[in-house]
């Protein structure tokens, strides 16, 4: 393969050869993507249904939802489809399409958990300024911030990195199409530029993480000042979820990429691959509604509305789930 026009596909990494195996990956990722389905959907629903949860926090929550549902949505019916029909093939033009929403997605994900930890200091820092800092018209704008700066870096991404001559194999060792994998298929002397845009992300994704970690020093610092136990606990109930999403989003990225060299192979990076785009899309709404009053009020409601009501029940989400599966099977 001389360069990038002469390849039409790419083949990606098989979680199984045998085919019991091939149907038990089929059938274990369909349980996960149904199950990430379910939970951001539900979210969606009540955020968007519920006047109580219209506050800038479940608004970040409802986008948060947005991207874990788009971002599992690029990755795991592509590897399903493949094991169901027992072929590694991905199209150029589809590894193309994932790659930037993979990039577009999960960096949009961390964007938006570093609004949420400005959003939690305010909240409990500011409380008295919350209404005019993070009004309607402000909460907007990050938010368009976030996805429209992610939107941009997906872009730049994918203009330099496929138009880089690709010299090497079309074998990509991960399930999905990933950006150090596909770089790995570059010229050696060719991907200079990619290089130093993968620096400027990275020292963007540090300054985010320090920028997290900070508010979270002055929350805490805050919260242990407050007399009453009940506020303290209403402010840590608040704050400990969107930690543990942060932690688990970092930890598992940085466990990805960061590993040592010695500890690199196939089967270790297939895992952790696994952990950092397939877990926190599909744990995420439950470590979100696990502490939340309001928020599992608003399920309640969402699923007794869904049970006794049939008729909207078949129209809504029966149609919402078989779309997207159909969809990105298809892909």
């Amino acid at each position: 393969m001389s360069n990038s026009s002469s390849l039409n596909e790419f083949l990606l990494l098989a979680f199984a050869d045998t085919r019991e195996l091939q149907l038990l990956h089929f059938s274990l990722f369909l349980g996960i993507y149904l199950a990430a389905l379910l939970g951001n959907g539900l979210i969606i629903t009540a955020v968007a249904c519920d006047h109580r949860l219209h506050t800038p926090m479940y608004f970040f929550l409802l986008n948060l939802s947005i991207l874990d549902l788009g971002s599992i949505s690029t990755t795991v019916p592509k590897s399903m489809a493949n094991s169901l029909w027992n072929t590694r093939a991905i199209s150029y033009l589809g590894c193309a399409a994932q790659l930037f929403l993979v990039i577009f997605l999960f960096t949009g994900e961390f964007s938006l958990l570093t609004v949420m930890a400005y959003d939690r200091f305010v909240a409990i820092c500011r409380p008295l300024h919350y209404g005019t800092i993070m009004g309607g018209r402000a909460c907007v704008k990050m938010a368009a911030a976030a996805w429209a700066s992610c939107f941009l870096n997906a872009l730049l991404h994918i203009g330099n990195i496929f138009s880089v001559p690709l010299c090497r194999r079309n074998v990509v060792d991960q399930f999905f199409c990933e950006l150090p994998q596909i770089l790995r298929l570059s010229c050696s002397d060719s991907y200079l530029r990619e290089v130093g845009l993968i620096v400027f992300s990275v020292c963007l994704f540090f300054g985010c993480f320090i920028f997290i970690v900070l508010s979270y020093v002055q929350i805490f610092s805050a919260v242990l000042r407050i007399p009453s136990e009940q506020g303290r606990h209403k402010a840590f109930s608040m704050c400990l979820p969107h930690l543990a999403v942060v932690s688990l989003c970092v930890s598992t990225v940085l466990f990805a990429h960061l590993k040592p060299p010695s500890l690199s192979s196939p089967a270790l990076d297939l895992v952790v691959a696994v952990l950092y785009a397939v877990v926190p899309p599909t744990v995420n709404p439950l470590i979100y509604s696990m502490r939340n009053k309001e928020l599992k009020d608003a399920l309640r409601k969402v699923i007794s509305w869904a049970f006794f009501s049939r008729e909207k029940m078949l129209i809504c989400p029966l149609t919402c789930v078989t779309s997207a599966l159909s969809v990105m099977l298809w892909m």
